[in-house]
């Protein structure tokens, strides 16, 4: 049996509204989030992920009445991320409707942090967001960041999906920083560097701008295809079209 494809809606978060940009700079606003994850979940999405963008940068929690709101409105699997520093905060937005979390700078600075996640709930609430960007100094190419992809670690990112495998999580969405809002494309060089790495499924993120962009992603080891702008400022059935898209290139989508 072949793998069914995600199509996932990103919602970036700040300040109570979801916002979009070019490179993770020049946010503008996209709308309110329980309104827009009410009308994806009708419009055929497969999970939503909502991303808190400045919770980090600004050293607080996650908004837990928000992600409320949120989930209320479906009836699918929601990923919640942004300010989560340790298990209680998971426990948190668990109660508050979270079906996963998605953990991205916190588990640099303590990656213990992933244990103790996937011993306490399981793998397939715990996703590892990889915020990487090409760095030619780094023995893969490409250097982990944090903090909204700002801040460069020195760690290299295939090194570091490895580490985050046997820690425990149970998949990786890949947000190429360089290919962030381009809608120029996929970074398929990245998602195939991590694919050879671990075994865990893989979310593509970063760069779609059209349909067309989406077959490449799986083919190149994405179990699962994220963007934001597409569906945000693209017409009321553009989830149904990156499908007919991944339908169309041979891979299996749900309807």
């Amino acid at each position: 049996m072949s793998t069914v494809i995600r199509v996932i809606p990103c919602l970036d978060v700040n300040n109570g509204r979801v916002v979009k940009g070019v490179n993770f700079e020049n946010l503008r606003d996209a709308g309110d989030p329980a309104e827009l994850a009410h009308r994806y979940n009708n419009a055929g999405a497969d999970e939503i992920t909502f991303l808190d963008v400045t919770a980090t940068t600004e050293q607080r929690d996650t908004t837990y009445d928000l992600v409320n709101s949120t989930a209320k409105e479906v009836f699918i699997p929601l990923t919640v991320g942004g300010g989560i520093r340790s298990i209680e905060h998971v426990d948190q937005l668990l109660r508050n409707g979270a079906d996963k979390v998605s953990i991205s700078s916190a588990a640099v600075s303590n990656p213990d942090l992933l244990n103790e996640i996937s011993n306490t709930w399981g793998a397939q609430v715990l996703v590892l967001s990889l915020d990487a960007q090409a760095n030619p100094a780094m023995p893969s190419g490409y250097e982990v960041m944090v903090k909204g992809g700002k801040e460069g670690t020195g760690l290299d990112a295939i090194a570091w999906v490895q580490d985050a495998e046997e820690r425990g999580v149970g998949e990786i969405l890949i947000n190429s920083i360089d290919a962030d809002g381009t809608r120029d494309g996929f970074d398929i060089a990245m998602i195939k560097a991590v694919r050879s790495a671990v075994a865990v499924p893989l979310i593509a993120s970063g760069g779609a701008g059209e349909p067309a962009h989406f077959p490449p992603a799986i083919e190149a080891g994405a179990q699962a295809v994220l963007a934001a702008s597409l569906f945000h400022y693209g017409p009321d059935d553009m989830i149904s079209q990156v499908k007919d898209a991944i339908e169309a290139a041979g891979f299996t989508v749900r309807r």
